[in-house]
């Protein structure tokens, strides 16, 4: 096979992207990124009515995309999101599983309903996506892309209640590092992003319950989803082929190593 010199492109134009929890913060940036590359987009969230309007607003650009209903705690509407961007877009080869919730409570204190929501948002829901994906691609004979988004907590827990996340991002990376395995034979690729503080709906509301926590950080500041692009775009880009099972850490210098 003959590489372009160099072997980078961020085209995207004949893919269809599913992201989930599109709605707003890390997961709206990825898909208007992922658009603006040319892939069509299926944007995947609770809040349709928000998805409409980024939809508007990634057409108006000049991209292409569908908002799809998905409450991420039910497992018929996993199933069903990926067969309705399917049937909207064509064939799903790029998977952002980057919708997530927090439990901001310390681990002896958290009611049942509050566990079970946690891991079926974090680590249920990007399980069955991810096979739900990689059935049809297989069936398709195609290759893919899965870009699990776990967390800088995964590999460190500061004692802030949030013990259970910690857990639950730990078995996203675990997640990412075995279907890479299983699936590395049909040419899909599973990789994960494991980034620290930045800018979200879910930072605004831990930020209104400990303060500025940027503070204590060695540069001082909460990153920008802006930053995360390169990443997103390295690892569901051409130039990533031989890159499976792999997690970048992307937390600008926050995390103790």
């Amino acid at each position: 096979m003959s590489y372009p010199l160099p072997n980078v492109s961020t085209d995207l134009s004949d893919q269809t992207a599913l992201v989930t929890g599109a709605s707003s913060g890390l997961g709206l940036r990825f898909a208007k990124v992922l658009a603006k590359c040319g892939a069509k987009v299926a944007l995947a969230a609770r809040r349709v009515d928000r998805l409409e309007e980024i939809a508007a607003e990634i057409r108006a650009a000049g991209g292409v995309a569908e908002p799809i209903a998905m409450d991420a705690t039910n497992a018929d509407d996993l199933i069903s999101a990926v067969a309705e961007a399917e049937k909207r877009l064509g064939l799903v080869t790029i998977l952002v599983n980057n919708a997530g919730i927090p439990d901001a409570q310390r681990a002896h204190k958290m009611p049942l309903d509050l566990i079970d929501r946690v891991l079926d948002v974090n680590v249920r829901a990007p399980f069955i996506l991810s096979c739900e994906v990689a059935r049809r691609l297989m069936a398709a004979n195609a290759p893919g892309r899965i870009v699990n988004i776990a967390s800088e907590a995964a590999f460190g827990y500061g004692g802030n209640g949030a013990a259970l996340y910690s857990v639950s991002k730990a078995a996203v990376v675990r997640i990412t590092e075995t279907l890479a395995v299983e699936w590395s034979r049909f040419h899909i690729n599973v990789n994960a992003i494991a980034p620290g503080a930045f800018a979200s709906e879910m930072m605004d509301g831990m930020l209104s319950r400990m303060g500025d926590i940027s503070q204590h950080f060695p540069r001082k500041r909460i990153g920008d989803p802006a930053q995360l692009d390169s990443t997103l775009l390295f690892l569901v880009s051409p130039a990533s082929d031989a890159v499976t099972g792999t997690v970048v850490r992307v937390d600008d210098g926050q995390g103790a190593r």
